[in-house]
């Protein structure tokens, strides 16, 4: 076992050890979005033509399930290790940069994965569910994780405090999340909100990951995994940047 994968397997045995808190509790608390909002909703609004709203709303909330806990793995493991302190004992061996990505981001789509897929089996007796393209479910899942988990992995360079993550997480990455279709379809929104989503890319991931169930959507799922892999380059460039530089983890 090499440096990379031996930080890799650190990190998924990290959150593994706490499953009960970092994978039950996110499938728990979806199964409650989904018994609430399915509730109130179910026969008042009907996004697509032969789609139940609760059959709408589960890929949303798997993906939202994913986003979320991905970023939550890589952002939680950063700065607790910068605040206990123990993250000296990783800067003291000889992994590049490259092999701190690949192992923080890595762990984060396991857990963002093992989240999703709890949550869609635990609510898929709910609503009957087609997977028109299982290709794209896994294309914009893997993808979607990665991006969260490389923000995370950001985030937690940038953070020097608890509450500093948790405005990142409440300001940033919590509204961008609950705004990007997960309960809804853009095309119920007013122009300058339909305008607003497009400029999310929570919002491409949603809808491409939605895409592969229904096989119909609110943009081409194309251009929502073009627009998706350059973020994720993006975002990927500069928490390689980051951790190349040392930035606020080295002295």
């Amino acid at each position: 076992m090499n440096g990379w994968q031996a930080l890799f397997l650190k990190e998924v045995l990290r959150f593994w050890k706490v499953s009960f808190q970092t994978v039950a509790a996110p499938v728990m608390t979806a199964c409650l979005y989904l018994l609430i909002f399915g509730h109130v909703l179910e026969n008042k609004v009907q996004v697509y033509n032969q789609v139940s709203y609760t059959a709408f709303l589960i890929p949303g909330l798997v993906m939202m399930s994913v986003l979320q806990n991905a970023f939550a793995n890589s952002s939680s493991s950063i700065i607790q290790s910068k605040i206990m302190g123990n993250l000296i004992f990783i800067l003291l061996t000889p992994l590049s940069h490259r092999s701190w990505f690949v192992a923080y981001v890595g762990s984060s789509v396991v857990r963002g994965l093992a989240v999703g897929v709890g949550v869609l089996l635990v609510t898929s007796w709910v609503a009957p569910l087609q997977m028109v393209s299982p290709l794209w479910i896994l294309v914009f899942g893997l993808l979607g994780a990665a991006m969260l988990g490389t923000l995370g992995l950001i985030a937690g360079l940038w953070a020097e405090k608890f509450d500093q993550m948790a405005a990142f997480q409440n300001f940033i990455i919590m509204p961008m999340t609950f705004l990007s279709g997960v309960f809804y379809s853009i095309h119920s929104l007013p122009d300058f909100w339909q305008v607003a989503s497009h400029l999310n890319p929570f919002f491409y991931m949603i809808d491409g990951f939605r895409y592969g169930f229904f096989g119909v959507s609110d943009v081409s799922p194309w251009l929502s995994l073009s627009l998706v892999g350059v973020a994720w380059l993006a975002v990927s460039a500069l928490a390689l940047h980051l951790l190349r530089i040392g930035y606020k983890i080295r002295g």
